[in-house]
C-alpha cells in the first residue's frame, strides 16, 4: 500500500496529540489489549475481570469465544469500544487439536482437511449463539502440523463465523467415522496475533506497577493505542481544519482530504485519521482512491462511526 499526498498540508501542535505519547489515563479511555483469553470462564467473564483490574467500565471485544477456548482477544477499552465492530467480521486463525475416533491412514486425514479450503457450506453446532441453518463460509487455508495415530494438530485460517467443531465433525463424516474438537486455540485475529498477546496476570501486574509504584512501562506495552485497530483498512488523513466538523457529525468532503491510502475502493470500511495519526472515527468510502485524488469536491467519505471528543480541535469557519 502507498500513501497519496492529496494536498500538501502541516498540522498544529497546539491541537491533539500523538498517539504514542497519550497519558496512561487517556490510554485507558482510547486504547485495546491483545488477551489471551484463559480457559473457563465466558468472554463476558472476562471482560468484567478487565473491568475490575483497570477501574473502568466499559471494554469490548472483537468476537465471543467459548469458555473452553483459549487464545487472541481482542479488546477495546473506554470511549472506542465500538472501534471494536471493525475486527467482527475479519479473518480469524486457530490451532486445533483433532482426535479421530478410529483409525484412518494419513494420507486420506491429509486428503480430506485439504478439501475444506476454499467455500464451505456449515451449519452451526446445536449449540451456537445463531440461527441453525446452512451458511456460506471461506476456509482460506489448513497447514496440518502433527498426525499422531488418531491425534490430529492443525492450523487453519477462516472467515469470521466458521464453527471449528463443527469443521471437525464435518472431517470425521468424510472419512467415514466420528471425530470431534479436542482443543482449540485462537491465534489471530485481523492482524492481530498471538505474538503480541498478554494474560490477565500480565494485565493485573502491570496495574498495579504503575498505580502503586509509578512505573508506567509494563502497562504502557499492554495497552496500545486504539489506532492499531485500523491498521488493516485503507485510512485517509484530514486537514486539521475539518477535524472538529467530523466529531460534529459532518461527512468528509473530498477538500478535507491531506492524504490517502492508494488501495480505497467505494463501499470499504475506512479510517478516519488526523495528521498526527489520531483516530478520527471509521467511515465508508463513496469514491475510489483515483476519484478522490481527480475530484475537487463531493463526498469521500460518509457514515463515519466517530470516535474522538468535540473540542480536540478547533472550529474553522470557512473563508468568505
Amino acid at each position: 500500500m502507498e500513501i497519496l499526498i492529496n494536498k500538501e498540508s502541516e498540522t498544529n501542535p497546539k491541537y491533539g496529540i500523538d498517539p504514542n505519547k497519550r497519558i496512561v489515563e487517556e490510554l485507558l479511555n482510547y486504547g485495546l489489549i491483545v488477551l489471551n483469553k484463559p480457559q473457563g470462564p465466558t468472554s463476558h467473564q472476562v471482560m468484567d475481570f478487565i473491568k475490575n483490574i483497570l477501574n473502568i467500565d466499559k471494554v469490548g471485544h472483537s468476537g465471543t469465544l467459548d469458555p473452553n477456548v483459549t487464545g487472541v482477544l481482542v479488546v477495546a477499552l473506554g470511549k472506542v469500544t465500538r472501534s471494536i465492530d471493525v475486527l467482527l467480521k475479519s479473518g480469524k486463525e486457530y490451532v486445533c487439536y483433532m482426535k479421530m475416533h478410529d483409525d484412518v491412514e494419513e494420507s486420506k486425514i491429509k486428503e480430506v482437511l485439504n478439501s475444506f479450503v476454499g467455500e464451505i457450506m456449515q451449519l452451526p453446532p446445536l449449540k451456537s449463539a445463531v440461527k441453525r441453518q446452512l451458511r456460506k463460509r471461506e476456509i482460506y487455508y489448513i497447514d496440518i502440523l502433527e498426525i499422531d495415530g488418531r491425534d490430529v494438530l492443525y492450523k487453519v485460517g477462516c472467515q469470521a463465523g466458521t464453527y471449528i467443531r463443527k469443521l471437525c465433525t464435518d472431517a470425521g463424516e468424510k472419512m467415514g467415522t466420528k471425530a470431534h474438537m479436542q482443543e482449540l486455540i485462537r491465534t489471530k485475529v485481523a492482524h492481530f496475533t498471538d505474538k503480541e498477546w498478554v494474560s490477565l496476570y500480565d494485565l493485573k501486574d502491570a496495574y498495579v506497577a504503575w498505580k502503586e509504584e509509578g512505573d508506567e512501562g509494563p502497562i504502557r506495552k499492554i495497552i496500545l493505542p486504539i489506532e492499531r485497530i485500523v491498521e488493516n483498512i485503507p485510512n485517509v488523513w484530514v486537514l486539521d481544519s475539518a477535524v472538529d466538523a467530523i466529531c460534529h457529525g459532518a461527512f468528509l468532503s473530498v477538500p478535507g482530504v491531506a492524504k490517502l491510502s492508494d488501495n480505497i475502493n467505494v463501499g470499504d470500511k475506512i479510517g478516519v485519521m488526523t495528521l498526527k495519526g489520531e483516530l478520527i472515527g471509521i467511515g465508508i468510502a463513496k469514491m475510489n482512491s483515483m476519484n478522490i485524488m481527480r475530484q475537487d469536491k463531493g463526498y469521500a467519505i460518509t457514515d463515519i462511526k466517530v470516535f474522538m471528543e468535540r473540542g480536540v480541535y478547533p472550529k474553522y469557519e470557512k473563508k468568505s
